[in-house]
């Protein structure tokens, strides 16, 4: 038995475990050990059941090979055919199953609060910002997620200075988790005369968004100011200091709101914001993520520090992580993201295993 196999039968003797346990009455009449135990179970059911499938695929082969002392020539070739379509099922089913060996991020079906700020590209840039902002609330209307939007900051000609929202569905931060980083965009700008193609960026950090129970912060840890709501340009737009701002002491970090009309929902946004920055800061130090800080995921919003391309002149969108190209850039930006999520997915998987030095399964 390889160190996979075994691997898989420890997980499936915990599942068949689990599965004994929450058919007990005892089980079923408290609802706190039902709850974590099928938890539990969820967290189990694919890798074990996938287990389950690569043990059956190699009974039927093993069956092949003493099949094969006793047949005629004919026959012969039917099962050395149908051996050889085994193999390639047993080969797929074991890449899977050193995949879901990984361990996956806990923070994975967490909500998002997502930040889109304008880079370097002045307007243009703010009003790329403003395309990616709408990008990813059309997202999460495919897929039935719910987005509140928690402070926006609006450049003169309606682009987006800073953009910060919720995002509340399943798997939301799973699924945004790779959007972090430096986006540049190449088109002729609204704010160009004579036609010349502009280099733009600007840049997303992607947050889990954490709940009272992941931080503990305490009242003397605030500095909480209420001040007037802002407009495009800087202008007052309220006559009510309605607007919060809250800055962390230990941390120095600042959030700010002013989305609300009344100073309680800003605050309530605003620390909303807060806590998930200080869940993040403490994840990174956990993953043991190259920095700490929440500047380091967007790193400097320069043009040349980017993940992604968007260029209009050829209708083309490149990832530049893992060398994805699509030629429907706008398809993209109207929040059509599976193909490219999926294909980041699979090369995160990839590395994973990798890191993880999974030999093939035999």
């Amino acid at each position: 038995m390889t160190d996979l196999e075994e691997a898989y039968q420890r997980i499936l003797e915990q599942y068949e475990d689990v599965e004994r346990r929450l058919a007990d009455p005892q089980v079923t009449s408290d609802p706190q050990q039902l709850a974590r135990l099928g938890k539990q179970r969820a967290d189990l059911e694919e890798p074990a059941e996938a287990f389950r499938e690569y043990q059956r695929l190699v009974r039927e082969r093993e069956g092949n090979q003493e099949l094969l002392e006793e047949a005629d020539r004919e026959l012969r070739e039917l099962i050395h055919e149908e051996t050889r379509q085994l193999d390639e099922r047993l080969e797929q089913l074991g890449k899977r199953l050193q995949v879901l060996l990984v361990p996956k991020d806990p923070d994975r079906d967490k909500n998002a609060v997502v930040e889109v700020r304008a880079g370097t590209g002045g307007e243009e840039a703010a009003l790329f910002a403003r395309d990616l902002y709408h990008m990813y609330t059309r997202l999460a209307e495919r897929k039935g997620w719910k987005t509140e939007l928690m402070n926006l900051s609006e450049s003169e000609l309606g682009g987006v200075k800073e953009a910060v929202f919720a995002v509340e569905g399943p798997g939301a931060y799973g699924v945004l988790s790779h959007e972090s980083g430096v986006h540049r965009v190449q088109r002729v700008p609204q704010t160009e005369s004579s036609g010349r193609i502009h280099t733009s960026a600007a840049t997303v950090a992607v947050l889990a968004e954490a709940q009272e129970v992941d931080v503990q912060i305490g009242p003397d840890d605030l500095d909480i100011k209420a001040t007037l709501s802002g407009g495009p340009g800087g202008q007052s737009v309220q006559k009510n200091a309605t607007a919060i701002r809250i800055r962390h002491i230990p941390t120095g970090i600042q959030v700010y709101c002013q989305d609300e009309r009344s100073q309680l929902q800003n605050k309530r946004k605003a620390l909303r914001h807060l806590r998930s920055i200080l869940y993040n800061m403490e994840k990174q130090k956990r993953d043991a993520e190259i920095a700490a800080a929440r500047r380091e995921q967007v790193k400097s919003g320069d043009r040349s520090d980017k993940i992604r391309t968007y260029n209009f002149p050829q209708q083309r969108v490149t990832d530049h992580r893992i060398g994805y190209t699509s030629h429907n850039l706008y398809a993209v930006l109207n929040g059509e993201l599976d193909e490219l999520v999926q294909a980041l997915q699979e090369d995160e998987e990839r590395r994973l295993v990798e890191a993880m030095g999974a030999g093939p399964a035999s």
